[in-house]
């Protein structure tokens, strides 16, 4: 009984706020994705349109992954700062992106004029866009000074959707490829990576904190406030909540007072998601009859993926609780979540459509561009 009665350690908040944000952002990935797609369908603009991988593309996913790997642990330190100033600005620009619709509809509410104002990257700003842009630099900013891990966790967010909306899947065989091959390299970094490297190197470049270029300047020109900016910050790669929740509104700095989560452990998930609502949106959208699309509606395989994925995650923490070590969570997510599409799309007699992706039609571009 005392294995079991450790499992109540899952309904502690810090468990339970990371079961429920990791999943939420799981499902608003896939819905930005469709989102997007829509999006670029409608006004035709395909220079922004998703990176669709190919099987060889997918192939080299997990082999980059493994060299990024290994560089971060082995130069992390010598290459700190260029990787945080590159990590601020890559949140900035995903944060840009999804906050981007709910500033339009807004627009669109109070009927407010915007207009174009200059040029970026050959590109028309508005007036609007630029004040989104400046929100979103100043909340990088705050990150920058204060290293807060809420603020961590809402740029983490942000990369996230922003992945997931602009690298797609085209089917589940190239999906089932990726996800498979992340498989492996997940169980393989955490559970023998040791042998070969001397340290679990998942577990040491998870856990790293980069020194803060804002620090470092400030403390070099010996600026006043000094004690108030972070020495180190915790990268928005993850998700990281204090375990004690209630009490960790201020930051902390010691690792092994918060529990975490990857973000690749939300974004690849995230990323069958996405192929399986856009299936699910084709599906509903071809339907002769507004009953059959009703019918459609109430069994899409986006929540057989979902219920899985969050089936999947609590498994792992389970996992890790009883074990007191550090699991790879695609161990539990891949099968939780590519398993169910599978087995479901197989008794509908609709595997070989998943599999294959779609096959396009004259009327997909005209249908882009009638919907609202």
């Amino acid at each position: 009984m005392d294995p079991l009665w450790k499992l109540s350690y899952l309904l502690e908040p810090a468990s339970l706020a990371l079961i429920f944000t990791a999943v939420a952002v799981a499902f608003a990935s896939a819905q930005r994705a469709l989102s997007h797609s829509k999006e670029m369908e409608r006004n035709r603009d395909f220079s922004e349109a998703s990176i669709t991988l190919d099987q060889s593309q997918a192939l080299m996913i997990p082999l980059a992954s493994s060299c990024s790997l290994l560089l971060m642990f082995y130069l992390f330190s010598s290459v700190s700062h260029l990787v945080t100033a590159f990590t601020a600005i890559a949140s900035a620009s995903s944060l840009f992106f999804c906050l981007s619709p709910y500033a339009f509809y807004f627009k669109t509410q109070l009927g407010l004029m915007d207009p174009f104002v200059s040029r970026c990257c050959s590109r028309s700003i508005t007036r609007i866009q630029w004040l989104l842009l400046l929100l979103c630099s100043g909340i990088v900013i705050a990150w920058l000074v204060s290293g807060h891990w809420l603020l961590n966790n809402l740029l983490g967010i942000a990369i996230c959707i922003a992945f997931v909306s602009h690298v797609r899947l085209p089917n589940i065989k190239i999906c089932s490829l990726l996800l498979v091959c992340l498989f492996v390299y997940d169980i393989f970094w955490v559970f023998f990576s040791e042998r070969f490297f001397g340290a679990n190197v998942m577990v040491s470049v998870a856990t790293q904190q980069a020194s803060n270029p804002v620090h470092t300047v400030a403390n070099s020109l010996s600026l006043p406030g000094l004690q108030l900016i972070a020495k180190k910050l915790e990268l928005p790669v993850k998700l990281v909540f204090p375990r004690n929740l209630m009490g960790g509104m201020v930051s902390g700095s010691n690792t092994v007072e918060f529990m975490m989560l990857g973000l690749g452990d939300m974004a690849i998930p995230g990323m069958l998601l996405a192929l399986v609502l856009c299936f699910d949106h084709r599906k509903s959208r071809d339907s002769p009859s507004s009953i059959d699309s009703a019918a459609i509606r109430g069994h899409q395989y986006i929540w057989y993926a979902l219920a899985g994925y969050a089936i999947g995650l609590v498994t792992a923490l389970a996992a890790g609780v009883l074990t007191h070590a550090p699991q790879p969570a695609l161990l539990y997510l891949v099968p939780s979540t590519l398993g169910p599409v599978i087995f479901v799309s197989w008794i509908r007699k609709e595997l070989n459509e998943l599999w294959d992706g779609p096959r396009p039609t004259p009327n997909d571009k005209v249908r882009g561009l009638m919907e609202v």
